[in-house]
């Protein structure tokens, strides 16, 4: 007996549920930095996974923490309140948890602007 074409597409359905990945949220501090040796160190632009930060990019560093929770190496993440995605390429001291930092290019007078706020973050657990 051949199965039915409604069991087929039934179970092609219930497989790709299965499948399915999680959109995650998180309430987390939120400051800025910039390709600036007194924010950083003698090597501004190189960032702690090896990525070339460039003014202009969409990145971010997270906290050891956050990592742990899916946000590594490469991970796209939105920010409420902004427009595209950023993508994590940098890691922050060992001293900060439950915290983001944004980065800005050279502009370090907008950076200060931002200041420090709490945002809310998304990302696709890829789990």
């Amino acid at each position: 007996m051949k199965p039915s074409f409604f069991l087929i597409t039934t179970m092609s359905i219930i497989s790709l549920m299965g499948c399915a990945e999680a959109e995650q949220s998180l309430t987390v501090t939120a400051s800025a930095y910039t390709s600036s040796v007194g924010e950083t160190d003698s090597t501004p632009n190189l960032a702690a996974w090896g990525d070339t930060l460039k003014p202009g990019m969409k990145s971010i560093a997270v906290s050891r923490d956050l990592i742990k929770l899916g946000l590594t190496h490469q991970q796209e993440v939105r920010i409420e309140g902004f427009d595209g995605k950023y993508t994590v390429l940098d890691k922050m001291n060992k001293r900060w948890t439950n915290k983001i930092d944004i980065y800005m290019g050279e502009n370090v007078e907008k950076a200060n602007q931002w200041g420090k706020q709490e945002v809310v973050i998304y990302w696709i657990d890829q789990d």
